[in-house]
């Protein structure tokens, strides 16, 4: 009854706590299965955390791929410290300047205050070009605090891609969402997750689409920036490990421009409405709306008693605040200009990996990820996945 009441004070008009209903809910009893061509981990952790990709990897029979940087993790380590018998490609991935990447507009775009200090989006991307020189179709993005309790649920994602572009999982555990929505939830207020690159299968000879270096660059991936949302689905559940959403003010600055700008034009898919209504004029309103919506959850968060650890309090609103500075520096101008680069760069990415050749092996296509001039990637592969590529029969269907 405390928490009903609590959810009931906290509702604003000012923001839409779930977007579930913009994804198809597959209800058939029996879907179909299919094999995952590789799961994909980026990480910059140490390699201990790699232990529950690798378990799924190995009962779902696919190679699992590792994305390396920072100083806890290596492509080495990793190979040392995993069971032997695994499928493994490790790599360790330089930045994202030495990686043979479209230049973005979007990028040239958020510099300054709003460039992110994350590669968590070259890593993909790193990924979906490696996979259309090596011919996989049907990968996992997985990260490396997820768990998977039923691994054929990956096996039902994948085969659901026949019909859907992408596929997540549902986050279960530690809620997957933005400081300021993790805040609104501890507050009372209806919150729920979507799917996104923490637990995501995707088509990718289909799902043409890239990472933009911005906080919810899964969002993006997953939108046509002309129209609206691709064909996406959710299927099974995954859980996360907890974590702290305020341990530092920094997070919930870094994530604003994203969240604003996902949350802007997930407004409008809500209403049945299209991207190209993200006009000035739709901006200058929801800057306006966001305002609004992190003033009325410092308010609760001042006087909430659902937060019983004042330690958490106080960096709760640390981060509310270092959000709020961040909106401030937030145009209508920049939103605007934001979808109109990101619509450039989707159109600029499908030309670029139609560009790229087939390779036969794992090695030949990491020799040709880097810029000219550029070291070779440090890498492991295992023997099994040193093995020669499968490749497209002339009937358009796969061989050994």
């Amino acid at each position: 009854m405390v928490a009903s009441a609590a959810m009931t004070s906290a509702l604003t008009p000012d923001h839409h706590g779930s977007h579930r209903h913009l994804l198809w809910n597959p209800d058939d009893a029996t879907p179909a299965r299919a094999r995952i061509d590789a799961i994909i981990v980026p990480t910059n952790r140490a390699p201990a955390h790699l232990g529950e990709a690798a378990r799924i990897a190995a009962l779902l029979e696919c190679p699992l791929v590792t994305l390396h940087s920072g100083r806890f993790t290596s492509a080495r380590d990793t190979a040392r410290r995993l069971p032997p018998d695994t499928d493994l490609i490790a790599i360790d991935v330089p930045g994202q300047e030495a990686l043979r990447l479209p230049e973005f507009e979007t990028s040239r775009l958020l510099t300054g205050r709003f460039a992110r200090k994350t590669d968590i989006s070259a890593k993909r991307n790193f990924a979906l070009m490696l996979s259309h020189l090596v011919g996989w179709e049907r990968i996992v993005f997985l990260d490396d605090d997820i768990t998977v309790q039923a691994p054929e649920n990956l096996r039902t994602a994948a085969g659901l891609l026949d019909t859907y572009s992408a596929v997540g999982l549902s986050i279960g555990g530690f809620p997957d969402n933005s400081v300021v929505c993790h805040a609104y939830r501890a507050v009372g207020g209806p919150q729920q997750s979507f799917i996104g690159g923490g637990a995501l299968a995707i088509e990718v000879t289909r799902h043409r689409s890239f990472f933009p270096n911005i906080y919810n660059e899964d969002w993006f991936c997953l939108l046509d920036a002309k129209v609206g949302l691709r064909q996406l689905a959710v299927t099974g559940t995954v859980v996360q490990q907890p974590y702290d959403p305020y341990r530092t003010p920094d997070r919930a600055r870094g994530e604003e421009i994203g969240d604003v700008l996902a949350e802007g034009v997930f407004w409008l898919l809500d209403q049945g409405r299209t991207v190209a209504e993200a006009d000035l004029r739709h901006w200058a309103d929801f800057i306006a709306r966001r305002g609004r919506f992190i003033d009325h959850v410092l308010r609760l968060a001042r006087a909430s008693t659902l937060i019983e650890d004042d330690g958490e309090r106080k960096r709760m609103i640390a981060a509310l605040l270092a959000a709020r500075g961040r909106l401030a520096h937030i145009t209508p101008e920049l939103c605007q200009g934001f979808i109109k680069a990101l619509a450039i760069d989707q159109e600029r990415w499908q030309r670029h990996v139609d560009r790229l050749p087939r390779r036969p092996s794992i090695e030949a296509a990491l020799n040709s990820l880097t810029k000219s001039g550029r070291p070779p990637l440090v890498r492991h592969i295992s023997r099994k996945a040193a093995r020669p590529l499968r490749v497209a029969s002339a009937e358009g269907g796969r061989t050994d």
